[in-house]
């Protein structure tokens, strides 16, 4: 299905950066929609790339609090589905924190900028 939203910086990452099995594209697995299918490997992408750095303390908490709450989400019909789960965000604190959160995730620094 096509990428939701209008977040061009937001889709040329999706497209780029994992990359993409279906460019323009995000893919809807186990009722979830994902930002992204990794070429050649079952493996299914959220991608991050709000400027979490720039938030205080007290956003940077509630915002990944409720991005953990979809995160989980995806990560269970990904892994109900039989595809790998990873998470992409644009900074190291991003990635720190969303760690702190959840040692489990896999979480990697795109580099993508807004």
């Amino acid at each position: 299905m096509r990428h939701a939203g209008e977040d061009v910086p937001h889709n040329e990452c999706a497209d780029k950066f994992p990359p993409n099995r279906y460019p323009g594209m995000d893919v809807f697995v186990g009722g979830e929609r994902f930002d992204a299918l990794q070429v050649g490997v079952r493996v299914l992408w959220e991608i991050k790339t709000h400027r979490f750095d720039t938030y205080s303390a007290f956003i940077q908490d509630r915002e990944i609090e409720k991005e953990y709450e979809q995160i989980r989400k995806e990560r269970a019909a990904a892994a109900a589905c039989g595809y790998g789960f990873v998470v992409g965000v644009s900074t190291q604190a991003h990635k720190d924190a969303l760690i702190a959160r959840d040692p489990s995730l896999d979480v990697v620094v795109t580099g993508c900028s807004r």
